[in-house]
């Protein structure tokens, strides 16, 4: 029985049967009682209360129940027989067959005791003894989270012990003599066990292992241990003993603060070195990663944080299967959020892990610096915004810039008689670089002495929109012809000036209809052009849809502010375009392309598709892009990804995965499939990875990993 069961028999005695004065006197803050039964007896000679038949007892929001119950009040002891049940305010259900209390309701001894949690865990013994009025020891007991039912009396897992005893003060079940036992066969034994109760949300100990074997690493066993230092701070130590890498020693730590919270997380290891062809030198070396992250807030308008990663080497987070990333970034930030201003300070570090990353030619920008000031709309709903920069990029080998950037906005939206959306935009941008080691994109082998560059580049854009509306047959049709021109003078981005963040430009349906396609600021768009296509959907009334979209940008002449083979080197672009198609919950297909000008042969093709029901999901996805029509930015790429995710059962999940480069000379990149079973009681996962990536000391490997989690034992 639980503590709370004390105080409801202690005020049952003080309510029923008008105790002695120094009784009520003791219980003056005793709550009000309830009792029913079919009959009530009350013999004050001897202070003895009897209740029989259909008791029930209704007290400080609890319920018990029983078929007779007795108070001698002389004698101090309590007893209850027949279906005796305690509902607790927390959900726990206590049962009997009869108990008897004393010692003010402190001690006693139950029989055939049960008890039903409020996590629906289960204890059964063959009887009970309480004591102290916090501790029960059970006898012959057994403990199970599991359900049981009548055609399956034998739950998946129990632990049978000679003793149980619950200790509510220091919220821990402790057993004797303790078996483990899967479908009623006993598979482990120990003199010695114990676990946090129910209530404990966290608390120190051992977490569930994990077991697994891979080529590289060989058989290896993670075991961690949580640590509860405090109710804001806690830690994990999980080290992984490998038979071929030795022990890898790795944890986490956090941390809630009142003005927020971080966390690390890391890992060391001393193994044999390896060269680039995997061979083992004979000597150790000391291999080692450190991820964290934080933010904190300084007042309402500032904060700061920070979010980092660094490797001893290039190939440690791969070998040890701790993360696939090609490049690590840490970034320490300030930023500033009042009314429609924003400011932030940023430092970035990267470090490469690809073969060919030249740790002197890897940039440090030390610091960027930003502002963005929006005002309110005025009368005519026209709204200014001025924004700038400064960033600080060097590097010990190669180009190193400082630019410093303004750009000065202003947007007027309208809305015309015809229900068309038109707006004007008005911009000019500002921008000064103190560049050294600049490379002429045109000549590779030109190096650009050290100087200032500036440039000053004005722009104006016009954008109109005629969104059409159409109902018809419980489907609403929209379409929307869109116009965007916009004038600029050409020649904004001289060889003088580095292009350090807008090497990715990708032309497609994103930014098909935008003022500048450039990502970054040290490129712009220039020259006047037009940007024209259509947006078209279905939409009917139970949530399915088919959308669509197709652009184009034409020029006066071609200009080379973009690349060649981008799509947007000559005087009309290639066209992008969109379909999106969800006929139900079961479907969604979409696929995105870029078409040759003259022929409308495929440039740039993705397609996606995501199908089936809850318990059988098919996920696939196809990017092509040719790379003779790439520019040097950018590598050629064609790859498939597939995923299923079935529901093979209630209780049983699987899931598999695959992706695959199908260039020449491409492959298999990765594969996996996994195997879950899940209950309310018992979760075992099996999963088997294969990784075709070779780069130095990494080398394709399979690994099976296995797990097996009992609920509330770790």
């Amino acid at each position: 029985m639980r503590a709370s069961v004390l105080a409801v028999l202690v005020a049952i005695s003080v309510a029923m049967l008008g105790a002695s004065d120094e009784a009520r006197a003791q219980n003056q803050g005793a709550e009000e009682v309830l009792l029913e039964a079919d009959h009530v007896i009350y013999d004050a000679d001897r202070g003895v209360v009897a209740a029989r038949g259909n008791v029930e007892i209704v007290a400080g929001g609890r319920i018990l129940k029983a078929d007779v119950l007795r108070y001698d009040q002389n004698a101090d002891i309590v007893t209850a027989s027949g279906n005796v049940s305690l509902l607790e305010r927390d959900g726990t259900v206590l049962f009997a067959d009869d108990l008897e209390l004393s010692d003010q309701l402190r001690n006693g001894s139950i029989r055939r005791f049960r008890a039903l949690l409020s996590d629906d865990s289960r204890f059964a013994a063959a009887s009970a003894t309480r004591a102290d009025g916090n501790r029960t020891v059970m006898r012959r007991a057994v403990y199970t989270p599991c359900r049981v039912c009548e055609d399956e009396p034998t739950p998946l897992w129990r632990i049978r012990a000679g003793t149980v005893t619950h200790d509510q003060i220091k919220q821990q079940v402790s057993y004797t003599n303790a078996r483990l036992e899967m479908f009623g066969v006993p598979v482990l034994y120990t003199p010695y066990f114990s676990h946090p109760d129910p209530t404990v949300e966290r608390k120190t100990g051992l977490l569930v292992p994990t077991q697994s074997q891979s080529t590289q690493l060989g058989v290896a066993v993670e075991i961690p241990y949580y640590f509860n230092i405090a109710p804001n701070l806690d830690a994990t130590f999980s080290p992984i003993f490998t038979s071929k890498e030795g022990i890898v020693l790795g944890g986490e730590f956090r941390e809630r603060l009142d003005s927020g919270s971080y966390k690390l997380n890391g890992s060391i290891t001393r193994p044999e070195a390896r060269n680039d062809l995997n061979a083992k030198t004979g000597k150790r070396v000391t291999r080692s990663h450190l991820f964290a992250s934080g933010a904190f807030d300084w007042n309402e308008t500032w904060r700061w944080g920070f979010d980092g990663a660094i490797a001893s080497d290039d190939t440690y987070l791969r070998r040890y299967q701790i993360s696939d990333a090609d490049t690590l970034t840490t970034n320490v930030f300030v930023e500033g959020f009042s009314d429609r201003n924003y400011a932030a300070a940023n430092a970035f570090f990267f470090q490469g892990l690809r073969t060919e990353d030249d740790p002197g030619e890897t940039p440090l920008i030390l610091p960027q610096l930003e502002h963005s000031l929006v005002t309110r709309p005025d009368r005519l709903g026209g709204s200014f915004r001025v924004s700038s920069s400064f960033l600080s990029l060097t590097r010990k080998q190669g180009t190193n810039s400082n630019r410093l950037s303004v750009r000065g906005h202003w947007f007027l939206p309208q809305t015309g008689r015809l229900g068309d959306v038109r707006s004007i935009t008005a911009e000019i941008k500002a921008d000064a670089y103190l560049t050294s080691d600049v490379v002429d994109p045109q000549k590779p082998q030109a190096i650009n002495d050290d100087g200032l560059t500036a440039r000053l580049v004005p722009q104006l854009t016009f954008d109109w929109r005629l969104p059409l509306a159409r109902q018809e047959r419980g489907a609403q049709q929209v379409f929307e012809p869109i116009i965007n021109a916009s004038i600029s003078p050409y020649g904004g981005n001289p060889s003088e000036i580095p292009n350090e963040d807008s090497l990715n430009f990708e032309f497609d349906d994103t930014n098909v209809f935008s003022e500048n396609r450039f990502p970054g600021i040290d490129r712009v768009e220039g020259g006047p052009r037009l940007n024209y296509g259509f947006r078209y959907g279905i939409y009917g009334e139970r949530g399915g849809y088919i959308a669509a979209l197709l652009g184009q940008v034409l020029r006066p002449k071609a200009d080379d502010t973009f690349a060649d083979k981008t799509g947007l080197e000559a005087r009309n672009s290639d066209y992008v375009g969109r379909i999106d198609i969800s006929p139900s919950s079961l479907l969604r297909f979409y696929e995105r392309v870029r078409l040759d000008r003259d022929t409308l042969a495929m440039r740039r093709n993705e397609i996606a598709l995501d199908a089936g029901p809850d318990r059988f999901r098919l996920n696939a996805t196809y990017v092509r892009l040719r790379r003779e029509l790439t520019a040097d930015e950018l590598t050629d790429r064609e790859e498939i990804n597939l995923a299923v995710l079935a529901e093979l059962s209630r209780y049983w999940d699987l899931r598999a995965s695959t992706r695959r480069d199908l260039t020449d000379d491409g492959g298999t990149i990765n594969s996996g499939i996994g195997l879950v079973y899940e209950d309310e009681c018992f979760n075992v996962s099996v999963d088997f990875k294969r990784d075709f990536t070779r780069d130095r000391d990494v080398e394709p490997s399979s690994t099976i990993s296995f797990r097996v989690r009992f609920k509330h034992l770790g």
